[in-house]
């Protein structure tokens, strides 16, 4: 049972799991200064609350928490499948969400002994593991999965751009997809905070039955270390991010045997890790480490 919730400074909108409010502000275009009003993403705590207990609190775009929930939970290895986890309720409070779970009391245990109880930030994604050990747990190696040819990664990321109803609105969310090997994008989910956009995914892939290995994900940010370790646990080869990864992401993409792609965008891209699984149309592989030109 959680504990009763104190008044909120900041209540949530009732229309808030749209994932934006509207806003009064004061806009100045051209020396210009008028009230207006303006959509802005929404940021809310989300309560993970396991077996009666509270586990982590996150904060995240009100939308698709119960993927978030159950991606959160195959991500950061709580459970081995998606059936470990049953789904007990989504509560909306005054000032946050609580998703409520159970999962087999043996892995409640190994939770309880891993004592992660945390407060996490959407723009952090390791915040509160009480050690180094913990923080930077080895990622399996990941499945050889299909050959994904260029014109497929950039097909997918074209069409990432228009399935992004929050962020077109807003300006303000990442995005993550997954995509078959053909770059046909079968599945996308926002976020304020690119980890929980990921977890959104994985957490909606699960559900939807579909294999890790047949396909690919793009996401809207860098390629930090635990994007890389969040896709390596559920047994996805390639990540293309349209911004740039990190050096310790690259070196955890090689030990996992993931194709990491950065800068992926207009048409180009750069292969940091593992580029044997990315094709050229004519079939060749994409070399590591090689930049193509802008």
């Amino acid at each position: 049972m959680s504990a009763p919730q104190a008044p909120s400074r900041y209540p949530l909108d009732a229309d808030s799991a749209a994932g934006y409010a509207l806003l009064p502000v004061a806009s100045t275009r051209d020396g210009l200064t008028q009230a207006t009003q303006d959509c802005v993403a929404e940021e809310a705590p989300v309560a993970l609350i396991v077996n009666g207990a509270p586990h982590v609190v996150m904060m995240a775009t009100p939308g698709d928490l119960a993927d978030f929930a159950l991606g959160f939970c195959l991500s950061e290895a709580i459970v081995e499948c998606r059936e470990d986890v049953e789904l007990l309720g989504v509560t909306a409070l005054d000032n946050g969400f609580e998703v409520s779970l159970r999962i087999p009391p043996e892995r409640h245990q190994r939770l309880a002994d891993r004592r992660r109880n945390l407060v996490g930030r959407s723009g952090c994604g390791l915040c509160g593991s009480e050690t180094i050990a913990e923080a930077m747990r080895p990622a399996p190696h990941v499945p050889a999965g299909l050959p994904i040819e260029t014109t497929a990664l950039h097909r997918a990321l074209h069409a990432l751009r228009s399935r992004q109803p929050i962020n077109a609105i807003t300006g303000a969310t990442h995005a993550a997809g997954w995509a078959d090997a053909s770059g046909r994008l079968l599945l996308v989910r926002e976020d304020v905070g690119r980890h929980n956009a990921l977890d959104k995914l994985i957490g909606a892939m699960s559900v939807a039955h579909l294999d890790p290995a047949r396909g690919f994900a793009v996401i809207t940010s860098r390629a930090s270390y635990e994007m890389v370790l969040k896709a390596a646990t559920i047994g996805l080869p390639l990540l293309a991010a349209i911004s740039a990864p990190t050096a310790l992401a690259v070196r955890m993409a090689e030990d996992a045997g993931l194709t990491l792609v950065g800068f992926a965008r207009n048409n180009n891209h750069v292969v940091y890790a593992c580029g044997a699984r990315l094709i050229a149309a004519s079939g060749v592989a994409t070399p590591s480490f090689e930049k193509v030109p802008a």
